[in-house]
């Protein structure tokens, strides 16, 4: 399926869910394990606010993400690159704060993805349909009516769950800055 594709199915999935009162877009930088970097572009249309009993009062989304990959070898002589878009539901809860100023949060999700080649890195990936796993830590850094700033940390898992005989997944760690409006 070509690039655009991907683009054009993305954007239409999202149209309909937008409200332009918690919107949030994160950029953001991947370190992956396996001497992969790439640059992940992701946007939360709404967050809910839902009481529950195991947890108290959470915070879910439904994320939209676009991801580049690129893998280098023997220098910049030998390059693959891997194209991705995820769609992710997140679960977070405010774990506390930092000097009482600036909130601190827990965020999980597990979501699907599709990429572009599953030949990536030298690796089979087993599949053009993954498993998109995350687990972070994001911190407030700054509030006003206008807008919220974020930082996060994550820890980025894909893999094909199984699904296929051959799923060495990829690891990512992921620095990204989000900021809702």
């Amino acid at each position: 399926m070509p690039k655009s594709y991907f683009l054009c199915i993305f954007l239409f999935c999202f149209s309909c869910f937008s409200r332009a009162d918690d919107q949030a877009v994160s950029v953001g930088y991947l370190n992956g394990f396996d001497d992969i970097q790439g640059l992940r572009v992701a946007w939360r249309p709404t967050t809910l606010d839902i009481d529950t009993t195991w947890l108290g009062d959470v915070n879910v989304y439904l994320e939209g993400s676009v991801n580049f990959w690129r893998y280098s070898q023997n220098g910049d002589r030998e390059t693959d690159s891997n194209f991705t878009v995820a769609l992710t539901p997140v679960i977070i809860k405010r774990l506390g704060a930092i000097n009482d100023r600036y909130p601190v949060y827990l965020e999980a999700g597990i979501g699907l993805s599709v990429v572009s080649d599953q030949h990536f890195a030298g690796k089979d990936i087993g599949s053009h349909y993954q498993f998109e796993d995350k687990l972070g830590l994001i911190v407030d850094l700054d509030e006003s009516e206008k807008l919220t700033q974020q930082i996060a940390v994550r820890l980025i898992h894909y893999s094909n769950g199984g699904l296929n005989n051959d799923n060495p997944g990829l690891d990512f760690l992921n620095l990204a800055y989000i900021a809702h409006f």
